[in-house]
């Protein structure tokens, strides 16, 4: 764990002070005033995203380091959609997500520039990575939803299929995204690689998280809202298979493979 002493750390603690005073007052009833810091807090993660990438002279999603700022960035405009277009509310929720990531960017993944890899120098590179980002925040936020289910209560009311609903509508929108990651991905490797598949232990966790989610939709589809707390449990299952993805794959000694790049 260090602090980063450059314009581009100050970019980033700046920005999760803006989600952390958003959140106390979300907490204090103040949402009024909190929306507000909540969008100077992702000004500044925009800020923060755009001069990493003048500073690299690439497209910033290279290494942890870049994604977690760019999930960073992605938070406000997925928590404004989720709001106004899947009335999914939980914006507290989201401005506490938005501080937890961008810790890992703020304090333990190193920002030294890296020079792309000629596979990552392709057209697809930034799609593949960015629509997989865009999956995973929803994902995120899908399973704050179906947490809220099971600690706050069991008891069947309007409140609590309101939070099984919000997930369900979230995962219903973030898994078209992750198949479409999974199938960018696998058109990468072909013309990067000359092969769609190769076995490497990113692509089998990705996989491992893909068929979670769409075991989710169909046992969903299956029983509705019959087993709400099954429903919570698959959707919080995947996004533990999202964070193995992320993080242990890249980090772990047991895992070698193309992707070590992202460590």
């Amino acid at each position: 764990m260090a602090i980063k002493y450059t314009i581009q750390g100050f970019l980033i603690y700046m920005a999760m002070a803006g989600y952390l005073l958003a959140f106390f007052l979300r907490l204090a009833g103040r949402a009024k005033i909190a929306w507000p810091l909540y969008g100077i807090g992702f000004a500044l993660a925009v800020f923060a995203f755009v001069y990493r990438w003048l500073h690299v002279a690439h497209i910033p999603m290279q290494n942890l380091f870049e994604v977690f700022l760019l999930m960073g960035v992605l938070l406000f405009p997925l928590s404004l959609f989720c709001r106004n277009i899947l009335c999914v509310g939980a914006e507290g929720a989201d401005m506490l997500i938005g501080i937890v990531i961008l810790i890992p960017a703020g304090f333990f993944f190193a920002a030294q520039p890296q020079q792309l890899p000629p596979a990552l120098q392709c057209w697809l590179f930034a799609p593949h990575v960015a629509v997989y980002m865009i999956s995973y925040v929803l994902m995120a936020k899908a399973a704050v939803q179906a947490s809220a289910l099971l600690i706050l209560n069991t008891s069947p009311n309007a409140r609590l299929c309101d939070y099984e609903s919000g997930a369900y509508r979230m995962v219903c929108l973030g898994f078209p995204l992750m198949s479409l990651g999974l199938l960018l991905g696998s058109w990468w490797g072909h013309l990067a690689w000359g092969d769609y598949w190769g076995w490497d232990p990113k692509e089998l966790w990705s996989l491992a998280a893909w068929l979670i989610y769409l075991g989710y939709l169909h046992f969903r589809y299956l029983f509705g809202k019959k087993y709400p707390r099954l429903n919570c449990l698959w959707v919080i299952a995947g996004l533990i298979a999202v964070i193995i993805t992320l993080l242990w794959v890249n980090l772990s000694n047991l895992f070698a493979g193309l992707h070590s790049y992202a460590a």
